[in-house]
């Protein structure tokens, strides 16, 4: 009988942090930004068309109204599919990731005030930093984001 092993992959720590703390941000652009939609302009705009084609027509509204659609739905989805992948973390890494990456005031507040203050009672830098690795490691692979050590770019 054949047994079957499952390998995790070899990830590179710090482009690995890099990759999930850049989704992490723009999770929070797309959080607690608001979207501003477009309006089609009313007046009429001069364009100067020289001698090429000149039966190219747009329609300025059903792009206006494609953009107003699409992108909220994507910044929707990335949201969703963000919180969706922190909620199946253990809840210590769910915690620390919440609490230090995806609130609102998040870019002000440091490792630090996290595991001084947030997590009760108070752990170490030390345990801090190997919930987060983990916690990142889980989410990278999650997202497929993940950066493998090696001379590849891994699944970027």
């Amino acid at each position: 009988m054949q047994q079957i092993t499952f390998e995790l992959p070899e990830l590179d720590r710090k482009q690995t942090q890099s990759a999930v703390e850049a989704a992490l941000e723009k999770y929070r652009l797309y959080r607690y930004l608001t979207f501003e939609e477009r309006e089609a302009s009313l007046t009429a705009g001069y364009t100067e068309r020289f001698h090429g084609p000149t039966n190219v027509t747009s329609d300025q509204t059903a792009s206006i109204s494609i953009h107003n659609v699409d992108v909220p739905t994507a910044r929707k989805k990335f949201r969703d599919k963000i919180e969706a992948a922190v909620r199946r973390l253990p809840p210590m890494e769910r915690f620390l990731l919440q609490e230090r990456y995806m609130c609102e005031d998040a870019e002000y507040i440091t490792d630090y005030n996290v595991y001084t203050q947030k997590f009760q009672p108070p752990i170490s830098e030390g345990t801090y930093t190997k919930i987060r690795w983990k916690a990142f490691y889980k989410l990278a692979l999650a997202l497929d984001i993940a950066v493998e050590k090696g001379g590849d770019s891994g699944s970027r």
